[in-house]
């Protein structure tokens, strides 16, 4: 029998904005209260193997209300890892907030769902409402890159390394992947952006940026199929995150957790 190996997972915050419960569900919300949105890449360790998934906004994307706090980077070097270590990067979806500072890490080979790179540079580009969230510059980039053979393209289902492989949902947008990875506790899924906050997976509420709703919905019942357990979800943008998790340290209390350890309290 083949032992997997076990990743650490660091959710690293990078930024963060205010917002309204309004803001963050298909059809709005009753109970409009303050919701804040928090903005991280993932980290997986396993010996010298280092995956990154997504890479954050850049200087171009520190617009809408956002708060830069620290370059997706520097948050990196906070636990010792340089952007030039990374060989592999997942990217979930082409959004700015998840695809802005690819140029920062020259050695990496970009992993993209094939679909995704047709969405955004195809038809449905040619409305502003679904171009909005997309950056021209971002996409013009990993264009480039294909054509210095740094993109890896994925066709739904597909094995990044041994204990960590890719899962093509939709709904989001076109592409949209989550991150399957196995951790000492399990099969841990990174539900990225089908899923900005545990509310939306645990009701299966839609978040109001989408491509295609039916996708987002079946997509809530996938990655609960994936994971070990519902406690194995992490959603993209949640602020509970970092509070539901061990931090990396106590100085990194509030802006690296990990997530391949048992929630707090369990």
């Amino acid at each position: 029998m083949v032992m997997l190996p076990e990743y650490e997972i660091y959710c690293l915050k990078y930024a963060e904005r205010p917002g309204r419960r309004r803001d963050h569900f298909l059809g709005g919300d009753p109970h409009d209260r303050s919701m804040p949105m928090d903005y991280f890449i993932w980290l997986l360790r396993s010996g010298e193997r280092l995956i990154l998934v997504d890479t954050g906004f850049d200087a171009r994307g520190a617009q809408y209300g956002r708060v830069l706090l620290r370059q997706p980077a520097a948050a990196l070097a906070l636990i010792g890892v340089e952007a030039t270590q990374l060989k592999d990067i997942i990217i979930t979806h082409l959004h700015n907030d998840h695809a802005g500072t690819f140029d920062d890490f020259p050695q990496a080979c970009f992993h993209l769902q094939e679909m995704e790179m047709a969405y955004v540079t195809g038809r449905h580009m040619r409305h502003k409402l679904l171009r909005r969230p997309f950056d021209i510059e971002h996409v013009g980039g990993l264009v480039r890159l294909v054509y210095q053979n740094r993109v890896a393209f994925h066709s739904g289902d597909a094995l990044v390394a041994p204990g960590v492989s890719v899962h093509r949902l939709g709904g989001h947008t076109m592409g949209l992947q989550c991150v399957r990875v196995h951790t000492q506790r399990g099969w841990v899924v990174l539900a990225s952006d089908a899923s900005h906050y545990y509310e939306h997976f645990e009701k299966s509420r839609c978040f109001p940026l989408v491509y295609h709703v039916g996708e987002m919905i079946e997509g809530f019942s996938t990655i609960k199929q994936l994971a070990e357990s519902i406690e194995h979800i992490i959603p993209g943008h949640d602020p509970q995150v970092l509070s539901r998790y061990p931090a990396a340290s106590t100085a990194l209390q509030g802006v690296v957790a990990r997530l391949d350890l048992s929630p707090l309290g369990l």
